[in-house]
């Protein structure tokens, strides 16, 4: 990232204006442009630039969507924790990935859940597995979680049945906890897994995670979280609940969000990340959640190509970017930073670190916190770039 190009993304970003859930609210990137715009208001636009998100927690080392990696996503200094719900068949809102539970818990090994192994058809893939809506809380209670991949992750694996599925009021108690501990705010960003899918199921997402939010203390302009979804409908339903900023998840440019498919919305990511796509979305959201390859396409062999103009395109329009995901091992790095041929080695993480963090994204998410941590450093203001 360069000074110039820096200091014209602070301009812009310090003029953006946005109306969204009944306030208007002023965008900036940095510390330092803080005091220009009179921020430490307690709100999103506080956290460090760019800020680092602990996907699914410190799930690069602890089993994803447990206490046990949210706590070390924090302890490591993740500025911001993530969680995904899904509902139990009692309506309780628990953390997970997904709602098929097969390849995240012990649920296999439970002979009285045999016979729930199922195949359905989320959002119109079938899966074959074991479902979160086919248990109550007291039966998911009875599990614990695993390790997702452990071929690549193999130490991980010794972290297996340390922790149950938390339930998403859990996290809040943990959050308010620490927080008080540490005498700051906990950030969490929270996403509503397949919310069409559940609401056709009558277990709608929102209006669970709106009552929680409020009985919280999480549900204003600058509650300490952030609301996501992959679909724009949810987003929209959660800006007529509450208050918190709230960010459109975005797959790849040929995907179309499932809410679309239904609504038979022909638009697709690509029509979405236009200025026009934007605007709409700066709407009803703060941010957007692209997936890294709609800012820095990869070639055939996977090596990152020229950035596209989407990091300029949604600052103009107010939005921040958090997009995903960034991991240390080879098997998800660009082509051009990976070391050897082990697929579980870690490759030149700093490298593809820095390379995103030039782009001038406002935050990314990330399985390895700690990496995430240092190469943001030197991205941060009054540090200067480390060379490599």
């Amino acid at each position: 990232m360069t000074t110039q190009g820096g200091a014209a993304r602070r301009t812009v970003l310090g003029a953006a204006v946005l109306a969204a859930g009944g306030a208007v609210t002023a965008m900036q990137a940095g510390p330092a442009a803080a005091a220009e715009a009179g921020r430490g208001d307690g709100g999103y636009r506080d956290l460090p630039f760019p800020a680092v998100i602990g996907h699914r927690g410190a799930s690069g080392y602890r089993p994803e969507h447990t206490l046990g990696s949210y706590q070390l996503a924090l302890d490591l200094g993740a500025d911001v924790i993530e969680q995904d719900l899904v509902p139990t068949r009692d309506g309780h809102l628990v953390c997970r990935h997904e709602n098929e539970i097969g390849g995240t818990t012990d649920v296999a090994d439970h002979p009285s859940f045999a016979s729930r192994r199922t195949t359905k058809s989320v959002d119109g893939v079938l899966v074959t597995g074991w479902f979160t809506e086919d248990f109550t809380l007291a039966e998911l209670k009875t599990l614990r979680a695993k390790e997702r991949i452990p071929a690549l992750r193999q130490r991980n694996t010794l972290y297996d049945g340390r922790w149950e599925v938390p339930t998403f009021e859990e996290v809040l108690r943990w959050a308010d906890r620490e927080g008080r501990r540490r005498g700051r705010k906990v950030w969490l960003h929270v996403e509503t897994k397949h919310p069409s899918y559940f609401r056709a199921l009558g277990l709608g997402l929102e209006e669970p995670l709106a009552k929680l939010l409020r009985r919280y203390g999480r549900d204003g302009r600058n509650a300490a979280l952030f609301l996501q979804s992959f679909e724009p409908s949810s987003i929209q339903r959660l800006s007529r609940l509450v208050s918190a900023p709230r960010v459109v998840l975005l797959s790849a440019a040929s995907s179309r969000p499932w809410d679309f498919e239904q609504a038979k919305d022909p638009r697709t990511v690509a029509d979405l990340v236009t200025p026009e796509g934007l605007k709409w979305i700066a709407g009803f959201a703060q941010g957007i959640g692209p997936t890294m390859d709609l800012i820095l396409p990869r070639d055939a062999q996977g090596r990152l190509t020229a950035p596209t103009t989407l990091v300029g395109d949604a600052h103009a329009r107010g939005l921040v970017l958090h997009p995903y995901t960034a991991r240390n091992e080879n098997s998800f790095l660009p082509a051009e930073y990976r070391k050897g041929t082990d697929p579980a080695a870690y490759g030149d993480a700093f490298g593809a670190f820095r390379t995103y963090f030039e782009q001038g994204i406002d935050g990314i998410f990330t399985d390895n916190a700690d990496t995430g941590l240092l190469a943001a450093e030197a991205f941060r203001p009054g540090r200067r770039p480390v060379n490599h």
